[in-house]
């Protein structure tokens, strides 16, 4: 019996295959040279290609994961994960991107966690992304960035931006991070939480500073307004 989902996969590649450009992939068969390296959250409704209008192959080495995390944990110890690891070390990226996304679903699984009875039923590997974002939401809630008044709603995407700040910082701390690379946080809003654009991406981070009046200097005048904190 035909499966509608498979039919609309293998319809969606022909389609990508006839729309091909017939050299997409010159001098690409038998090695990449991307430049960036970015590190964006599993939820379907960012699209992590189309939300920087890149659609040439070999310009972005990507990872997609819960909440974006750009780090795992080995013996106890929060190291670079895998992509980010494989993209400086035998790649050379110059550029690392932290995308993160407001209403992520990751983030308030750690936040319920630290706030209600905590996050219950999730598979295991699940839950073990969320226990490393945990201390980062009680960091969060320490420095008064919510708390109980917060609406949850609010506190999310306070904590998103909090997060991608703080992995920011890890990259930019991490020896395993050469300090010529640049690192970027980004979060994208389909909220509206910071602005009326739908799909704007915001810089809220750059090589380990977030205020605002410093990362504004990093951008060209006319993309200022996509500078903004909402912590």
């Amino acid at each position: 019996m035909a499966n509608s989902v498979l039919e609309s996969l293998v319809a969606g590649n022909k389609y990508h295959v006839e729309h091909l450009d017939a050299d997409y992939f010159e001098g690409l068969r038998d090695r990449q040279t991307p430049q960036v390296v970015t590190i964006g959250c599993s939820d379907s409704r960012v699209p992590v290609e189309a939300l920087w209008n890149t659609d040439k192959a070999g310009e972005l080495f990507k990872s997609v994961n819960v909440a974006n995390q750009v780090w795992t944990e080995v013996d106890g110890q929060l190291v670079v994960n895998d992509v980010v690891g494989y993209a400086v070390a035998s790649l050379g990226v110059s550029d690392i991107v932290v995308l993160g996304h407001t209403g992520c679903g990751g983030i308030t699984a750690a936040y319920e966690f630290v706030v209600g009875d905590g996050a219950n039923d999730l598979p295991v590997a699940v839950e073990a992304a969320v226990s490393r974002l945990v201390p980062l939401v009680e960091e969060a809630r320490e420095l008064g960035i919510f708390d109980e008044e917060t609406p949850t709603d609010d506190a999310v995407n306070r904590l998103v931006e909090y997060v991608v700040v703080r992995q920011v910082e890890f990259l930019t701390e991490s020896d395993e991070v050469p300090e010529s690379t640049d690192c970027w946080g980004f979060v994208y809003d389909f909220q509206r939480a910071y602005g009326d654009e739908d799909g704007a991406a915001y810089l809220v981070a750059a090589n380990g500073d977030s205020d605002p009046e410093t990362i504004v200097e990093w951008v060209p005048d006319e993309f200022a307004d996509r500078i903004k904190s909402i912590r």
